[in-house]
């Protein structure tokens, strides 16, 4: 990638070829120090989408953040509108709203994902992972995403929306083919499969999780989002099924990537995992590390609602503005060698969001499902190699590895 300012300013960001071995970490480092906020004119592949202002340092990621007054999340929350999941269904979650709305109906969310409620969950957080690694024995091989993060995330964010064990394959494929709508393994029949197979799904699937809550309540989140009532109404089901797909997506998308991600991480480096092997206590600030520099989701959106100046960039009403994480978690003015996995550094970053409104609720269960991933993961395997090549999905979204083939070895 050339160093020529001019040559940056022409630079697609999304394009397809960027992000086949992952996020583009030496583009965004070029446009940390050079275009820190970079126009990016077209999104080739979906041409009917307008093109975005990149936002690459922690700094600037913190102040769009914190300002839903002139950077909205009303009209969009990736850098595709329309493309894929339309705007419509996307205004249905709380993420896809400004204030007050979006506070009234977080706040119901809020309560299946209290600290108690988190604490709570950790015996059976660590009795589906021990179950999950135990159909491993005899083995000599696995793949990490598909064999143990997949099945444990399903199951622990099923246990919370109080969906069936039965049904976690199905909506972990119905999550995985719509978020990784672009990726041609991830989705072989193509993104417009979304709309005409899998919303159609999702949507019935959820018509019959809220007639059976309406019926017999439970304890379960399901329930609490079928009887709320926001603004003296209850809820839309529309709004029920896009807050059930959010919590969903998030709840299997997040961990899995990040555990993913860590684990070739310690591979890559045993120095690192010995420092674990030898001191367990470490393990909550490898997650931390993890979460810095994997985050699950390389960027979510806003729209500027006025014409704003943001680090030498003169955003104009209605423009798209993009916040990467997987550049502002490793801005070289927050972090020493920020490309290096350190276990011992225990950072603060932006895989949660960089506060504001939409600071991610699900933070606690998140920590707390890679802490036990990750221990329970070396405590049976603690020399795991590579067994092949790990690959990422091809998406500008969703930051993570569809395979990760490894050896067991204990």
């Amino acid at each position: 990638m050339s160093a020529d300012p001019v040559a940056l300013e022409g630079t697609l960001v999304t394009e397809r070829e960027q992000w086949l071995d992952g996020p583009p970490h030496e583009l965004f480092k070029q446009l940390r120090g050079q275009c820190p906020v970079h126009w990016t004119s077209k999104i080739t592949e979906y041409p009917e989408e307008d093109g975005f202002w990149s936002v690459t340092t922690a700094d600037d990621v913190h102040a769009v953040s914190r300002d839903w007054e002139t950077f909205s999340s009303a009209t969009g929350f990736t850098a595709l509108t329309e493309a894929i999941l339309p705007l419509a269904l996307a205004q249905g979650m709380f993420i896809g709203m400004d204030p007050p709305r979006h506070d009234r109906l977080k706040a119901l969310f809020q309560r299946g994902f209290t600290p108690k409620r988190i604490a709570e969950h950790e015996p059976a957080i660590r009795e589906i992972t021990r179950g999950v690694l135990d159909r491993l024995e005899g083995r000599e091989t696995c793949d990490l995403v598909g064999d143990v993060a997949q099945p444990v995330v399903a199951r622990v964010i099923g246990s919370f929306m109080g969906t069936a064990p039965e049904d976690d394959a199905i909506w972990a494929r119905l999550m995985n083919t719509t978020l990784g709508a672009g990726d041609p393994d991830m989705n072989p029949e193509g993104v417009q499969s979304v709309m005409e197979r899998d919303v159609p799904e999702i949507f019935r699937r959820c018509g019959e999780l809220i007639a059976a809550r309406r019926a017999e309540p439970t304890d379960d989140l399901m329930s609490v989002l079928v009887h709320a009532e926001v603004d003296g109404s209850q809820l839309e089901e529309h709004e029920i099924v896009m807050g059930f797909f959010l919590l969903v997506a998030a709840g299997n998308d997040s961990t899995k990537a990040t555990y993913c991600s860590a684990m070739r991480a310690l591979i890559d480096d045993p120095s690192q995992r010995q420092l674990l092997l030898e001191d367990p206590a470490l393990i909550p600030s490898a997650v931390e590390e993890a979460l810095r520099m994997f985050p699950a989701f390389a960027h979510f959106r806003r729209t500027a609602t006025r014409d704003v100046a943001l680090n030498g960039a003169e955003i104009k009403e209605g423009d798209k503005v993009v916040m990467w994480y997987v550049s502002s978690n490793r801005d070289e003015t927050r972090y020493e060698d920020p490309d290096r996995f350190d276990v011992t550094r225990n950072p603060e970053h932006q895989a949660f969001g960089a506060g504001g409104r939409h600071f991610c609720l699900g933070t606690a269960l998140a920590r707390l499902e890679l802490n036990i991933l990750i221990e329970e993961t070396l405590a049976r395997y603690p020399a795991m190699t590579l067994d092949g090549a790990p690959a990422d999905a091809e998406s500008p979204f969703i930051n993570q590895l569809k395979t990760l083939p490894v050896r067991l070895t204990p």
